[in-house]
This record gives C-alpha cells, structure tokens and sequence, in this order.
C-alpha cells in the first residue's frame, strides 16, 4: 500500500470526520432494538466468516513474521477460531445489557414549579487508537453502537487486514438493518499523520481512547487536542497487612501476580507488614518459583528469601507486564500507603486484612481507580464488575474512571420540564 502525502492524508481524515458525525446523529436516536439487531447481526457474520477472516489474519501474520515479531507479539496478533467465537459471544453480550441512553434520573420540582433532572446521551464520535490485537476492533465497535455513538477506529499497521475485514462484517451489519455503514470506521493507511490528524479532530470527534502500550498513550495524551480516556501505567499493589488471614493472603498475592502477566490490572508491586513477612513470604516464593516468577526484593526482603534479586529504585516505578514481582517489607499501614502514593499509578490496589478500621482507611486514602479488600487486583475488569465488556481503563479523574463500558461512554445533560413557567 502506498503512503498518501499530508495533505491527502488531511483531507482523507476530513472525510471520515463529516462520515462519523453524520453517522452520530442517527445513532444518538436509534432505537434499542435495531442497535441490538445490529449486534447480533455482526456477530452472525463474524461467525459465518471465520475463514475469511483467518485468511487476512494470514497474511497479517505472515508480515509480523518477516518483521521479526517475537513469540507473545504474535500471539496477540493472531486470530483463532477461539477468539472470533469469544468476539462473537461479545457483541451478543453487549445486545443484552440495559441501554443507557435516553435514561431519565434524579428528576425533581424545585420552587419555581419546574421539574429538573438529568437524560444519559451519547458522546458523539469516539476515536479509538491500539495495537496489535484485533479484536479490540469488534469490542469497540460493539460497545460505541450500544452507547450510540459513532467510532473511528485506527488499528496497529501490523494488523491491517484483520482489522479491515473485521470491520467488513460490521459494516454490513449496519447497512443489513438501517443504519449508516460509516457507523464505525477503519482507518485504511498505515501512515502515522493519520493518528496526528485524528487526535486534533476537535470538529468532528467528541473523545479519544488510546488502547497500548505506555508510549503510545503517552504520546497521544501530550499530542491531542481532543479530550482522552486513558490510563498510562498499570502498578498495582496488594497490601498484605499483620493482620490478614495468611491463607487468603496467599491466595489472593499468588493470583493477582500469576493469574495473567500481561494485563493492565496484574500485581506489579507485593507490599507485606513486617511480623507476618515471614510467616507468609517462604511459601509464596515456593509457589511463585513453581511459575518461573523472577523475585527482586528489598533488602529486608532478602532476609526473609535468600537468594532473591535485590530491588533497586526502578523496580517499584515499573510495570512488568512479565514473570517478574517486586516486594518490600513495610512496617505498618502507613508506610504501604505512603508506598503506594509515590510509586503507584492510580490503577488498582488491594489490601489483605482482618481489620475493618484498617480497610476503611485504605479504600479512604489509596486515590486510584479500583481500591479492592481481600480481593485480587486481577477483578479490576468491565466484564467482572457486572459492566459487561469494557474499551480500556481510566485512571482519569473526570467522566470516567475505572472500567470504561457503556455508561463510561455516555454524557449527561440536564432537562427541564415546565407548563408555561417564566422566571420571575
């Protein structure tokens, strides 16, 4: 494929931004029904076309090889009967989740006889950046329509063709039951002044989401124009007070670390009281050897595990996404919290304790997104807060935070209803 100059790329851009917003205003008022006929319309198609799909993936596959992609890069890429059902299963899912829009709340009559409350409506068009994985192209297309909001999404140029086919199936699950086809958008050149374009889009494109690694976030936070949901980092905590149940605090240490490496909400940092360290430290670090997880320790750590990599300042400030756990030996509460404070991302952190006083305090003081008790950090997910899927997660303080699912993607305004009042 050839790379289009700027100023084709501008104007290009410029197309698909009148596209989407036009699309918006026909979502903003569809019926629930036919946003849901659509839903289960792609998700048929998806299922009908599988072979086609891993044809494309082929060659998608075939590039990353060449390109020297290593073993877990591939693996995200590539498309298995497995993961067309699971995207499939998804869209069916989000077809049965309550539709936020339209939804009248906290509706009151104040003084002047005029009743005030709020209606949830859409957010118009959402902008979706991300790599590698192609199903992140039908997850978010499946949950902007339900939202009623248009999506422009520009996938990894690593996964070019996937995401253009799966974007094929939902185009003509669109057109199938009424709605604008340019409902949702692939981003059809690999050049990267697209993504400049995209994010500066402030006439036609109402919130980007970037899903990927820290440098692409990070880069599309400090570049767009547009508002961005976004989270930069995932170093999550658990806190294993003196007065945890050992049991469970194993439990939850062993699997907010092992249960998957590679998420966002995996365990990247074990804070654990100084009198049960050693009580509980020996048998997690049998389990955690018996996985192939690297430990690097504090040096009172290293007492307690002989053998293990010392931490140096880095390790606490450092999201593994890998076999690999930091630990520090605290002496009370307030040092872990402290701990968190500096070294934290504003994800999600856990506390294992008895002690209800300590508990209230954490989920007071620990300022992130998800605060768990004697839970694994690992629950931090749409699907598992009842949410249904999610398009990432955000650490910001405004809007949303946290999982991102349907009502994430929403607004509210106010509505007012009166009979001929007139302010006096």
């Amino acid at each position: 494929m050839l790379k289009p100059q700027v100023s084709e790329i501008t104007s290009y851009m410029e197309k698909v931004g009148r596209n989407a917003k036009k699309a918006a205003r026909v979502l903003a008022t569809a019926p629930t029904a036919t946003k849901n006929a659509a839903l289960k319309k792609i998700a048929q198609l998806l299922l009908d076309g599988q072979y086609g799909l891993k044809i494309q993936n082929a060659r998608d596959l075939e590039t990353a090889t060449a390109n020297g992609f290593d073993n877990a890069s591939l693996d995200r890429l590539e498309l298995t009967d497995t993961r067309i059902n699971a995207m499939a299963e998804g869209l069916i899912q989000v077809s049965t989740l309550v539709d936020p829009v339209g939804e009248l709340t906290n509706m009151q009559y104040q003084p002047s006889g005029i009743q005030v409350g709020k209606m949830r409506v859409p957010l118009g068009v959402i902008g979706v950046i991300y790599e590698s994985r192609p199903n992140v192209t039908s997850d978010a297309a499946g949950l902007s329509l339900k939202a009623g909001n248009a999506t422009i999404l520009r996938g990894g140029s690593e996964a070019l063709y996937s995401n253009q086919a799966i974007a094929s199936c939902v185009h003509k699950g669109l057109v199938a039951v009424g709605l604008p086809e340019y409902s949702v958008q692939v981003i059809n050149t690999i050049d990267r002044a697209a993504v400049g374009e995209l994010i500066r889009m402030t006439d036609y494109v109402d919130v980007i989401v970037p899903r990927g690694g820290k440098s692409l976030t990070d880069r599309i936070s400090r570049e767009a124009t547009v508002p961005v949901i976004k989270h930069l980092d995932g170093i999550c905590h658990v806190f294993i007070d003196d007065e945890a149940d050992p049991n469970k605090a194993i439990d939850i240490a062993y699997n907010a670390k092992t249960n998957r490496y590679g998420t966002c909400c995996t365990m990247e940092t074990l804070l654990i009281g100084a009198n049960i360290a050693k009580r509980v430290l020996p048998q997690l670090a049998k389990l955690y050897d018996s996985q192939g997880v690297e430990l690097r320790g504090c040096a009172r750590t290293q007492t307690t595990i002989p053998n293990i990599k010392p931490a140096v300042s880095a390790d606490w400030d450092t999201e593994y996404l890998a076999p690999i756990l930091s630990i520090r030996i605290v002496d009370d509460l307030d040092q872990a919290i402290s701990h968190i404070e500096q070294h934290g991302s504003r994800h999600t952190d856990a506390i294992v304790t008895t002690n209800l006083d300590k508990a209230n305090r954490f989920i007071r003081e620990i300022d992130s997104s998800s605060v768990m008790v004697n839970a694994s950090t690992r629950f931090a997910d749409g699907f598992e807060y009842g949410l249904g899927a999610e398009i990432g997660i955000s650490t910001n303080k405004l809007h949303a935070r946290g999982p991102v699912a349907l009502e994430g993607l929403t607004s509210q305004k106010f509505v007012v209803f009166g009979d001929g009042h007139v302010r006096q």
